[in-house]
């Protein structure tokens, strides 16, 4: 269980301070798909920043499974993220002078992880081991950044507007991917985006507006990627 307790962020001093997160306080269940949802601006992409160990919080706590994150050195923080954590973003992030199956085995290689194969023709791209990322349309390339997330065998896979740069069929069929993934490999799914759509694919759904929270709902049913409109 990820447990949050009264984080606050902001940015900046004096007269151009900025309160990014105002108090905020929840809790994600292992195994959950959780989507975190606002307008640009409202804060939810510092709180999932903060939720993973990638920025601390100016107050507050962020506990996994009874230890303190907050209070983890740089140095420990960054051994948490490696054991736990996948990270999937907007941008690719891919190395363009690495084929398909040394990208992914970058992340496989942190986790000790040799059946990172498996995780490439899961996404999809088993022919395509030797591609380079040039080679590769926009949603080939986000597969790979899936797959290199996902070969870290992460507890916990974190991801920020992953199809902001898709088209509709795309960015579909690389919801579906994570979906299926997730069934198969019972990881957490923290997910920011302001799409509405894509949140009704989550099972929780966590609204946010200044800084704040303004809604915690959980849905009955879950869609699939396929289902949601667009």
């Amino acid at each position: 269980m990820i447990e949050i307790k009264d984080i606050s962020k902001s940015y900046g001093s004096g007269e151009s301070r900025c309160n990014v997160l105002k108090g905020i306080s929840l809790k994600i269940n292992d195994g959950d798909f959780a989507v975190i949802l606002g307008a640009s601006g409202s804060g939810k992409s510092t709180l999932m920043n903060i939720m993973s160990g990638l920025e601390k919080p100016e107050s507050g706590q962020v506990i996994y499974n009874d230890m303190d994150i907050t209070e983890l050195s740089d140095k420990k923080l960054v051994e948490f993220r490696k054991e736990n954590t996948g990270f999937i973003f907007q941008q690719y992030y891919l190395l363009p002078n690495m084929n398909v199956d040394k990208n992914v085995k970058m992340g496989a290689d942190l986790a000790g992880n040799k059946d990172y194969k498996a995780i490439i023709d899961a996404v999809g791209l088993g022919e395509k081991l030797h591609k380079y990322p040039s080679e590769l349309s926009g949603g080939e390339q986000q597969r790979v950044s899936v797959a290199r997330a996902l070969a870290k065998k992460p507890k916990i896979l974190f991801l920020d507007e992953p199809t902001g740069a898709l088209d509709e069929q795309t960015g579909r069929q690389v919801l579906d991917y994570i979906c299926k993934l997730q069934k198969e490999y019972g990881f957490t799914i923290i997910m920011v985006t302001h799409n509405l759509n894509i949140a009704e694919m989550a099972k929780t759904v966590i609204k946010m507006n200044s800084g704040k929270l303004s809604e915690i709902y959980t849905n009955k049913t879950q869609k699939t990627a396929y289902e949601i409109g667009w």
